[in-house]
């Protein structure tokens, strides 16, 4: 009886003793962590926001290292919730931070759907499915009716945020945009609002004299032009509108990422675009940032260098220009034909790797300052934002007659030695009123007399390529046309038409009628490079590269290798790709490789190339056209002769005649020839930077 009251004391002891250490055990614990966490909070009043740091974009280079386009640095305002709401007034600080934005002609970031002035008017149709899903969150989280009228929501938000009656409607919607923009953060995910991007000195030094809490700076970068060539090939970047969002969210992009719109910044951005960042901050309730940190640093783009050679596009684009100038003041000869010369292109290939050395159309403009020169470019006479040398199509004139002649010789329709009298008046269609003539007949009322493939092309005779083009038949020009790429993609990075050839289905095509029915006076304008040809100045690079390659056609590129942001690791070497291969027989291609050096030496093109120093194949085209004025000038050259590196292929709108533009051609030859500006145009191997 004794021993059990005793166990029975020594268990209540025993729990009185654990209850009690259970109590100061909570207590302890109430002590050191919860309460202490909550003195650190109202002690210090701190608050952590996390920042998408923009990665740096790569940079775009030419093929001898030069930076083309590169970044520079770019400040941020951003704007803290917490801080800016903790502070006296918000909304009059938010208005004075709008005058000044203003006053600055600063762009203020607003993604609310709705128009900035009155009748308000939803926008979604402008912005991307995930802002539009982070709007029907922000409806949604207020329990408002997801079919509120967009003036009934101005009015709404107004009240909401407490906007002052006597503000402007400008005001008022202004600072709501703000004020939407803030709300954003705390119902999504979104990171901190930047208010303004890339503000200039001038400008952060006035916002920050404001001394307006919740307002801090961060850094960026943005892009900068390091040259004043190459506008229509090198492109620009912007925000990316909700069709491009649905394509770029699958790798992982921001809603408000910069995207390449046109050019190589389009062609190459999953390349240029780096991976961004986030930072965590925080901040003290008067603003002090006490500690940030990257939670994910952010990884720059991998640098993207060209093909293009920066010396070779600001020959190429120079002496376009001034060769179509002078042709406007001067005209040709008497009857001063080219005075009305519009615009042109220029194509320089490397005939082994298909890469593009210089890509050039006239007129052009500044890529610097494209932006705010818009409406002015817009104005301009002759379309400058015309991307002629890959987008415009043309009648090929008499270049196209090596066409007629591989299609000839490689099928065996005559032989080399095969002659034609030219007449200069093609008689062959005479009962139906028909009577095309030789250039030389028109002009000067003379003939060609008695030639032969190599004599004809050396001297650009129609008359001759009349006869061999009835005798080859359409279908077989058609085919080797095709074969050179001429009506197909040259696989260039960029935008491109594909032009059509001359046949009885593309003129079916295009006319309606007796008009679409073919007849043998297609057959004879298609050989000398007329009826329905229509090339872009790229194709026809393209093609007289496969001519220097006797028939081998190379994809045409802009590109020549990636690198790491670091320029320490190559990640990507472009290889010559093959499209197609043409089998030319020794006939063809011996007939017309001599007949464009006799066309060089003592032909159409011996004006300028009669004594150059290094043997070229060359051929000029004066192509009509049907909108009235001086015919088009076309030329293509490719040298040497005997080891081709290089093609070069000029066009001129209403420029007259191709022999104009010869010196075009020299330009580039003598640079491209000269010791400091010879390529390297066949890729070495293992090349690491």
């Amino acid at each position: 009886m004794n021993q059990h009251r005793f166990s029975f004391r020594a268990m209540s002891v025993l729990l009185l003793i654990a209850l009690m250490l259970g109590v100061f055990g909570v207590r302890l614990f109430q002590l050191q962590v919860r309460e202490a966490t909550v003195r650190t909070d109202s002690d210090v009043d701190t608050f952590t926001y996390y920042t998408r740091v923009t990665a740096a974009r790569g940079e775009i280079l030419d093929r001898n290292g030069n930076i083309l386009i590169g970044n520079r640095a770019a400040y941020n305002v951003l704007l803290f919730y917490d801080v800016l709401f903790s502070s006296d007034d918000p909304n009059e600080n938010l208005r004075r931070l709008m005058q000044l934005c203003s006053e600055y002609d600063l762009e203020i970031i607003d993604h609310l759907p709705v128009t900035r002035e009155k009748p308000y008017e939803y926008t979604t149709d402008q912005y991307s499915s995930a802002w539009n899903g982070y709007f029907n969150t922000f409806l949604s989280e207020r329990d408002w009716d997801p079919d509120i009228s967009a003036p009934q929501l101005i009015r709404r938000l107004r009240d909401r945020y407490n906007i002052p009656d006597t503000w402007t409607e400008e005001e008022a919607r202004t600072v709501i945009s703000i004020r939407y923009e803030l709300d954003l953060r705390h119902c999504t995910n979104l990171p901190t609002y930047e208010l303004v991007n890339d503000i200039d000195a001038p400008a952060l030094a006035a916002l920050m004299e404001l001394n307006i809490p919740g307002v801090n700076v961060t850094t960026s970068t943005v892009r900068e032009y390091h040259t004043d060539y190459a506008a229509h090939i090198l492109g620009y970047v912007g925000k990316m509108d909700a069709e491009q969002w649905e394509y770029y969210k699958q790798y992982d992009y921001s809603m408000d990422a910069e995207v390449g719109q046109t050019g190589l910044e389009k062609a190459f951005e999953l390349q240029l675009h780096g991976t961004d960042g986030l930072r965590a901050t925080t901040i003290a309730v008067d603003g002090t940032v006490i500690e940030e940190h990257y939670v994910t640093e952010p990884v720059a783009g991998n640098n993207v260098e060209l093909s293009i050679d920066l010396d070779l596009q600001r020959i190429s684009e120079d002496e376009l220009e001034r060769a179509i100038l002078d042709l406007r003041e001067n005209g040709i000869g008497s009857s001063q034909s080219g005075m009305d010369a519009e615009g042109g292109a220029v194509v320089v290939m490397s005939v082994k790797t298909g890469q593009v050395l210089a890509c050039a159309s006239y007129p052009t403009y500044d890529l610097s300052t494209f932006f705010e020169d818009y409406n002015d470019i817009l104005e301009e006479d002759y379309d400058p934002l015309f991307n002629r040398a890959l987008i415009a199509t043309y009648p090929p004139g008499s270049i196209f007659k090596m066409v007629t002649t591989v299609a000839a010789l490689n099928n065996e329709i005559v032989e080399p030695g095969f002659t034609v009298v030219d007449e200069g008046i093609y008689t062959r269609f005479a009962d139906v009123g028909y009577w095309p003539r030789c250039m030389l007949w028109t002009t000067q009322h003379a003939t060609h007399g008695r030639l032969d493939v190599r004599q004809a092309l050396a001297v650009s005779c129609n008359y001759y390529f009349y006869e061999v083009g009835w005798l080859t038949g359409i279908d077989l020009i058609d085919e080797t046309s095709k074969l050179f790429g001429l009506g197909e993609s040259t696989g260039i990075e960029l935008d491109e038409a594909t032009g059509h050839r001359s046949n009885p289905e593309v003129k079916d095509e295009l006319y309606q009628g007796d008009y679409s029915v073919w007849y043998g006076g297609d057959l004879v304008a298609t050989a000398i490079g007329q009826s329905e040809n229509r090339f872009t100045p790229m194709q026809l690079c393209s093609y007289t590269a496969t001519l220097a390659n006797r028939g081998t056609r190379y994809k045409a590129t802009f590109l020549s290798r990636v690198l790491s942001s670091d320029y320490e690791e190559l990640v990507y070497d472009n290889q010559p790709i093959i499209l197609n291969q043409l089998e030319i027989n020794d006939a063809a291609y011996n007939a017309y490789k001599e007949g464009m050096e006799m066309a060089a030496d003592s032909g159409t093109c011996a004006g300028v190339f009669g004594n150059y120093d290094i043997q070229v194949c060359a051929k000029t085209g004066t192509a009509e056209h049907g909108s009235g004025g001086s015919d088009n000038a076309s030329y293509v050259l490719y040298a040497p002769a005997d080891n081709p590196e290089i093609a070069i292929t000029i066009y001129v709108e209403k420029g007259s005649q191709g022999g104009n533009l010869g010196n075009i051609a020299k330009a580039i030859l003598d640079k491209y020839f000269s010791e400091t500006g010879s390529l390297d145009t066949v890729p070495s191997e293992n090349r690491t930077g």
